[in-house]
């Protein structure tokens, strides 16, 4: 048996980046180190093991590496949610909040069915504008949100507590105080 990890440990912060005032957290640490990466995996897809998650939608990009080790270890479909423009299908879009405007995400029209279970993830909840416009997303599909997780939660910024509004039920497995 290995030995538990301190994921928060595994987490570069950065700071200053991408402005002044900023720490950026920079999960690629994390999934350098395999031990790391595997345990934020298995940590973040225990609760759902037999639950008959259908797909796993996955936040560009970062929740695309992320989503990916989940659907498998999950025996789940993986969907993509990009930035407009990227996909090549028809798609359905919706715009969100930046924190200084907003911008445009895009989902298959078909990438969903009506009914099925399905968990959103991405590395990390902040204000939470992106997961809100994702949630909707697959809302507007028909799809079912079981839970939306996240490695990183900065709960300072209340992206969890709209989430929760929403009524998705939030996983997170490491809290960073500020920005």
């Amino acid at each position: 048996m290995s030995s538990h990890i301190d994921l928060a440990a595994a987490i570069r912060s950065i700071p200053d980046y991408p402005k002044p005032g900023i720490i950026f957290r920079d999960i690629t640490t994390l999934l350098g180190d395999a031990a790391a990466f595997r345990q934020a995996v298995d940590e973040l897809v225990k609760p759902y093991a037999g639950l008959g998650i259908d797909k796993i939608a996955g936040i560009e990009a970062r929740g695309f590496i992320l989503g990916g080790a989940l659907a498998h270890q999950l025996s789940a479909g993986f969907v993509p949610i990009r930035k407009k423009g990227k996909l090549p299908h028809q798609t359905v879009r919706m715009a969100y909040s930046l924190e200084y405007g907003t911008d445009e995400m895009e989902i298959h029209v078909d990438a969903l069915k009506p009914g099925e279970k399905v968990i959103l993830t991405d590395d990390l909840i902040a204000t939470g504008g992106t997961a809100e416009g994702a949630v909707k997303l697959i809302r507007q599909l028909g799809a079912e949100i079981v839970s939306a997780c996240f490695i990183i939660d900065l709960p300072e910024l209340g992206g969890r507590r709209k989430l929760e509004a929403l009524g998705v039920e939030v996983r997170t497995l490491v809290e960073f105080e500020g920005h």
